[in-house]
């Protein structure tokens, strides 16, 4: 089989996936980013959130919400779309800023972040469910923005694997928590790590389960 066939289903499916940006795009906006974040969830580390510039018409098979990605995949369409990406740009919150204004406030501000790491402004912003107040953009929120946008998904991928890898290397300080299987979610081994060793330097303090 060719490598390059895309069945005629993947190409309905990434038609459905872009019809936000054909909006946004026949509205007359011609930059429009994609906006996701990752590690809302977790009890340790950051959380990171990702903005991302799609050329306009671009076909990435299998693109799709980061969740519903193997790792593999993931890694895989990460160097995909930042080749092809018109731009991206990575926000990150530590977990002290995240135990000072809450998860939820942290997340806005990582996105608010990525935007302005872009290196050219958008002129259209859809976001995953989330509105960014402050930003002179217009913009729209999506409920479950990140398997409904082909943005969104992009977004959605660079931040997971950026998170990703920054647990990885926290990994490597602190070994004892396996942040290399867990990412920092609250999975019955970590729990029972932070039991057994208390919380580390990165653990989110106003977290259940982390005191």
């Amino acid at each position: 089989m060719n490598d390059n066939f895309i069945s005629r289903e993947e190409l309905q499916r990434l038609h459905v996936l872009s019809v936000f940006e054909a909006e946004a795009y026949n509205a007359g906006y011609n930059l429009i980013a994609g906006i996701d974040e990752a590690g809302r969830g977790p009890l340790a580390g950051p959380v990171v959130a990702s903005a991302v510039i799609l050329p306009k018409g671009i076909c990435i098979p299998s693109i799709d919400d980061s969740k519903k990605l193997s790792a593999k995949k993931r890694e895989q369409l990460y160097d995909v779309i930042s080749k092809e990406a018109v731009g991206i740009g990575i926000g990150i919150v530590d977990e002290k800023k995240i135990d000072e204004i809450n998860i939820l406030q942290a997340a806005i501000m990582a996105m608010k972040i990525a935007v302005g790491k872009l290196s050219i402004m958008p002129d259209f912003i859809l976001s995953d469910a989330v509105s960014l107040a402050g930003l002179n953009i217009p913009q729209k929120a999506i409920i479950k923005g990140d398997s409904k946008s082909i943005s969104i998904a992009a977004a959605s991928i660079i931040a997971k694997v950026t998170r990703d890898r920054l647990m990885h290397e926290y990994h490597k300080k602190y070994p004892a928590y396996n942040f290399l299987s867990n990412k920092g979610y609250g999975t019955a081994e970590h729990l029972e790590m932070l039991r057994k060793h208390g919380p580390c330097e990165i653990h989110r303090r106003t977290f259940k389960g982390v005191g």
